[in-house]
């Protein structure tokens, strides 16, 4: 086999070696989340799928126990922003929880706290209510403008 030919084989085998790693390294990394309202309107085919919820922790129904690493909370869809469509969250007029999430055998993060805006990993199970494998939260945002008095 000439030299030039070997080349080149080994070449393209490097280079779709190479292409192969990003395809599947995208995919796996891209990884989409359903906001509460999304979940909702969707739970009958959803139900008993992981998935990934983004929401906010309504304040009054955290329960943290540290013994057994169990975290209890509410999460409802975030009010809509000044940049939003305007989609009325499903929990806002009710004041109800719009899903219960019950996340076993992982340490509370950091930041969580109520109206912080979390990520759920986890199943969704047929009484409303979510059996997390984990919990995200997002930081702050600290370029808030101030409000004027």
């Amino acid at each position: 086999m000439p030299k030039k030919l070997r080349f080149a084989l080994g070449a393209s085998l490097i280079v779709a070696a190479i292409g192969y790693l990003i395809l599947t390294a995208v995919r796996n990394t891209a990884e989409y989340y359903l906001t509460v309202n999304e979940v909702r309107a969707r739970q009958a085919e959803l139900s008993g799928q992981m998935l990934r919820i983004a929401g906010r922790v309504e304040p009054g129904t955290i329960s943290w126990d540290p013994t057994t690493l169990t975290l209890r909370f509410g999460l409802i869809q975030p009010p809509p922003g000044p940049g939003d469509s305007g989609v009325k969250p499903v929990a806002a007029a009710t004041g109800a929880v719009s899903f219960q999430v019950i996340c076993r055998g992982q340490p509370k993060p950091d930041m969580f706290a109520a109206n912080r805006d979390v990520i759920v990993e986890g199943r969704l199970v047929a009484d409303n209510s979510v059996e997390a494998r984990e919990v995200l939260t997002s930081c702050p945002s600290k370029y808030v403008p101030k409000q004027p008095k």
